[in-house]
């Protein structure tokens, strides 16, 4: 279904210019309070490149810079329901949080003079600044809010219209330096900070902010205080020695967001989707932990990196590239934190935390899963290593529709199909708790039940 197909919900402008009524005063007093605020601080620094002197000044790029304003309320006017509606509004305010908060805990100062200039351009960076000051930098309120907008207007276009949408939004964001508005540091803080917005308020399921629950598995907050050990370490590293070190502040909100997953968020916190892939937020955010996590995962695995058949055409192995899809009709993915590749496959996402022992519950949804999924096909099993999670899995599988009649057994037919697999004692008594299966009267196992 093309965007233009989509049936609107009846009465939708109302609840946007609902949503512009509290914004709009919103917007324009926070950022005037915090610019008001700063330029009576002494404590204001800057964060400027040497190399930033050679950005050019294009006055004309104030064209692209302003029209971020209209695109702002022509947003409203392209949800097609009240939850895409209030998604918007919530991404917004989001944003405008994120950032007042940071240009108050943070002050940072625009260094360069710009030249006096004349026409039209000139007008319009006349009556720019007479709002905007020099103080308001990182993240960029700019790039936060092109991160949401930029979502919104790509997810309602197609075909030309689509490319347009990029194009413009692209000279938005290149904007922000060609009129000297902002340095660069204040471009990447902005993305993350946009994206942050997107991965608060997803597209799909339920908002991080209403699904979490404090862990209760030890071993899931002994990681997620090494993870968040690892994002300090990165802070540390970033802040003393500054330069090109700041890079590392990246792989430090990576890390700190994978130890939030880990003690409150689960398996959701990584936001896989029905078609395998992690939403947009979740891979710009998560990219430098993503990066390691699929190096690794083909580290471990160089040496045997085929799937092995454990029985019945269910095979079991890592989570799989292009080539090593191609021989399955079906993918049950136990993997959280890498994409995978579906490509027209049957498909289920059954994801859990890397290195924690699934619940019993979970073992048995992918057991139904498992048996659901053969009727395609031959069915690869996958995890980032096809060694635990997966494993898991399919030794559920083997139990409950009776091929095993035993853990123990159900164990060794996986170590006979593949020596590499780990089940340690807490994937043991997941399996210790499934359901026993269901016998037909004639003493034969109702598989799949």
């Amino acid at each position: 279904m093309t965007p233009a197909a989509v049936i609107r919900e009846p009465g939708l402008w109302k609840r946007g210019v609902l949503w512009l009524l509290l914004l709009a005063p919103l917007f324009f007093g926070t950022y005037g309070f915090a610019n008001g605020y700063t330029a009576q601080r002494d404590d204001v620094g800057s964060l400027v490149f040497g190399w930033e002197r050679q950005i050019p000044l294009w006055p004309w790029t104030i064209i692209p810079y302003w029209s971020i304003d209209l695109l702002y309320g022509l947003a409203f006017l392209l949800p097609a329901t009240r939850a895409a509606v209030d998604r918007l509004g919530l991404r917004l305010l989001t944003a405008q949080v994120i950032c007042i908060t940071c240009f108050l805990l943070w002050p940072l100062r625009f260094t360069f003079d710009r030249p006096a200039l004349d026409g039209l351009f000139g007008m319009m960076f006349d009556v720019l600044m007479g709002f905007d000051k020099p103080f308001n930098q990182a993240p960029s309120l700019h790039i936060t809010l092109l991160v949401v907008l930029w979502a919104c207007f790509a997810q309602h276009a197609s075909g030309l219209r689509r490319v347009v949408v990029h194009i413009w939004f692209f000279l938005i964001g290149l904007s922000v330096l060609t009129t000297w508005q902002h340095h660069f540091i204040d471009v990447p803080t902005g993305l993350l900070a946009g994206f942050l917005c997107l991965w608060l308020w997803p597209s799909e399921g339920r908002s991080p902010l209403f699904a979490w629950r404090l862990a209760r598995d030890p071993k899931r907050w002994r990681l997620a205080l090494r993870y968040a050990f690892g994002a300090a370490l990165c802070s540390a590293l970033a802040i003393h020695f500054g330069g090109a070190a700041l890079w590392l502040l990246w792989p430090a909100l990576s890390l700190l967001m994978v130890a939030l997953n880990y003690a409150l968020f689960g398996a959701a916190g990584f936001q896989k989707r029905a078609d395998g892939r992690l939403s947009a937020a979740s891979t710009w955010l998560l990219a430098p932990y993503l990066a390691a996590a699929w190096i690794n995962s083909r580290a471990w695995t160089r040496n045997h990196p085929q799937p092995d058949e454990v029985a019945d055409g269910v095979w079991l192995g890592r989570i799989p590239g292009r080539e090593e899809a191609q021989n399955f009709a079906a993918i049950a993915d136990l993997c959280a934190e890498l994409p995978c590749r579906v490509d027209g496959k049957a498909y289920r996402e059954l994801a859990g935390l890397d290195l924690i022992a699934p619940s019993s519950e979970h073992c048995l949804q992918a057991a139904l899963a498992i048996e659901d999924l053969r009727r395609h096909g031959p069915v690869l099993v996958c995890c980032a290593l096809g060694y635990s999670r997966s494993a898991t899995a399919i030794a559920a599988w083997l139990l409950h529709s009776g091929r095993c009649r035993s853990v123990a057994e159900a164990v060794s037919t996986l170590r006979q199909a593949r020596p590499q697999v780990v089940l340690g004692s807490a994937h043991l008594q997941a399996l210790e708790g499934l359901p026993a299966p269901l016998l037909s009267t004639d003493g034969g196992v109702l598989h799949g039940q």
